[in-house]
């Protein structure tokens, strides 16, 4: 093999050889804008997949603070009226939390008197309400947070019926 070596070596000069200048130069031209393309290529998908897990890591630690926002919603609930100071600083912290989440791209859904929405809405309850058309939202039990493209929760709702 070690024979034979020297030779193939030598006919590959010669085959370079008989290759014309400018058809190496277009070669490597070729390879060269290739290697570009591929190159971009991958820069543009590791963008792409780095934006996709920052998405989905935003999404998931807003998430596990969902939690925490209605423990404070449910004590500002059970909390009896009047100017006590760690009632408002828990009001406070609970519309900085809410504010962070919407500042994540997760906005606070909880509005009333608007039709259900089965993407943006889960129906927990319906009630008769002849003041109201039916299949419209009348009570928010739970906020929703998000919009309809990245929603972290749907917003628990009671419905209005038809009267019978």
């Amino acid at each position: 093999m070690t024979e034979n070596a020297p030779e193939a070596q030598a006919e590959q000069r010669e085959e370079a050889a008989a290759v014309p200048p400018e058809a190496k130069l277009a070669e490597l031209e070729d390879r060269w804008l290739r290697a570009v393309a591929d190159l971009d290529n991958l820069r543009k998908r590791i963008a792409r997949d780095t934006e996709r897990l920052r998405t989905e890591e935003r999404a998931r630690v807003a998430a596990e603070w969902l939690p925490v926002l209605d423990n404070l919603e449910l004590a500002l609930s059970h909390a009896p009226e009047g100017g006590n100071a760690v009632l408002e600083g828990v009001r406070a912290v609970r519309d900085q939390a809410v504010a962070v989440l919407s500042n994540l791209g997760f906005p606070r859904r909880q509005e009333v008197g608007v039709p259900f929405d089965p993407t943006r809405h889960e129906a927990v309850a319906t009630v008769e309400r002849p003041d109201v058309e039916p299949g419209t939202v009348v009570e928010v039990l739970r906020p929703g947070y998000g919009d309809a493209e990245r929603q972290l929760r749907p917003a628990i709702v009671v419905v209005a019926k038809k009267a019978e």
